[in-house]
Formats: structure tokens, C-alpha cells, sequence
């Protein structure tokens, strides 16, 4: 079995069979596995599930693979999910992509392939570990700003020039200069394009409502 710094893969699958197989092959390729016997024991444990990969079996009695996916990203539990399919499960395999699988694998499945997808996962995953870290780090950042710096910001992050912020706050041109370059030194930047960043990353503005 894998030590404990293993990648953790959650494995749910109502056939022990699958489970049983499915689990050594996992643990000799090095991954640590958490096995779930139906998808409501999965989202049963949702609320504490540790960051890895899911690997959901689509047809299960009670809930089926679909329906979890669903319930898990409804609870705001957003870990790469690869879906396991039977033959001429592929239409709902596709459904499952559609709603963000990270891939699918048909059974019985081969080692290399599902080694594939699981490393697909893990770099999402990677992906995903870093956006949040950088969010953290530039709200961190925001912190030092004043109220009415951070007011100046978002009008900046709305796209207005000063004379705009300065209507809008109520305040001359001359001042939101000022708040501007007081901003560009408490964030450690030195043009406006690199504020921007910081304050998209903390979420100012929120520039792309679909990531």
C-alpha cells in the first residue's frame, strides 16, 4: 500500500468486485484509495472529503453516478470527478463530461488507461490547488488598502478613468491620483495591468463569472 503522502483516490462502486480490483491496482501504481460502496456513503462524507480524484461508477442503485457529480458540485465539493461506464453507457458518459468529468473509462478498463485519466485529475487538481492559493494571497494583499483606496481600485477594475472615480466618490481628480498611487505601493506593483491581476485574483470585480 502507498504511504500516507500518496495521492488519494475516491473510489465508489456498488460491485465489491470492482472495488476489490480496482483498489490493488490503484495502491501498486502508488495512490492511497478510499473506497465507497454506493454514492450516497460518498456524499454522506462530503462535507470532510480530502482534496483528490474521483472515480464514480455511473450505474449504482440509490443514486447513480450522474446524480452524485451533480449533488457534490450543489455542496460546493468541486474535485475532479472520472467516471466509470459499462458498455453503451458512452451517451451518458458524455453527459457526465459535459457537466465537468474530467474524462470517462469504460469497464473493464485497462491500467494504462485509467492511470491516464487519473493523472489528467491530479493536474487539474494541481491546477485548481494553485488558482485558490493565488485568490488567498491577493486578498491578503487588498487587506492593507483603505476603504476608499479599495473604492478607487474598483473603479479601476470596473474600467473609469480617474475623472469618473472622482465623480463617482465624490471627490477631485487630483485625490484619486493620489488613492491610485498609494494602491500601486501597497500592492507592490508598478502599472496598472499588474493591480488589475491582483484584484481579479481576489476576486474584484470577477472578470469571468464561468471559471
Amino acid at each position: 500500500m502507498a504511504d500516507e503522502t500518496g495521492r488519494l483516490v475516491h473510489l465508489v462502486d456498488d460491485d465489491e468486485a470492482i472495488r476489490r480490483s480496482a483498489s490493488f491496482m490503484l495502491r501498486t501504481s502508488g495512490f492511497v484509495v478510499k473506497t465507497y460502496a454506493s454514492g450516497v456513503e460518498l456524499l454522506d462524507a462530503a462535507k470532510d472529503l480530502p482534496a483528490g480524484c474521483v472515480l464514480l461508477d455511473v450505474r449504482m442503485p440509490e443514486i447513480g453516478g450522474l446524480e452524485v457529480q451533480q449533488a457534490l458540485r450543489a455542496r460546493g465539493v468541486h474535485l475532479p470527478v472520472i467516471v466509470m461506464t459499462g458498455h453503451g453507457d458512452v451517451t451518458v458518459a458524455v453527459q457526465a463530461m459535459k457537466a465537468g468529468a474530467v474524462d470517462f473509462i469504460e469497464k473493464p478498463f485497462e491500467k494504462a488507461v485509467m492511470l491516464a485519466a487519473l493523472e489528467e485529475g491530479f493536474a487539474r487538481l494541481e491546477r485548481s490547488g494553485r488558482v485558490a492559493v493565488r485568490a488567498e494571497e491577493a486578498q491578503a494583499r487588498l487587506e492593507v488598502l483603505t476603504t476608499r483606496e479599495r473604492e478607487v481600485l474598483e473603479g479601476l477594475v470596473r474600467g473609469h478613468p480617474n475623472k469618473t472615480i472622482a465623480y463617482d466618490l465624490e471627490i477631485s481628480p487630483r485625490t484619486v491620483e493620489i488613492h491610485r498611487a498609494n494602491v500601486m505601493t501597497k500592492l507592490g506593483v508598478h502599472s496598472l495591468s499588474e493591480a488589475l491581476r491582483v484584484a481579479f485574483a481576489a476576486g474584484l470585480g470577477e472578470p469571468d463569472p464561468a471559471s
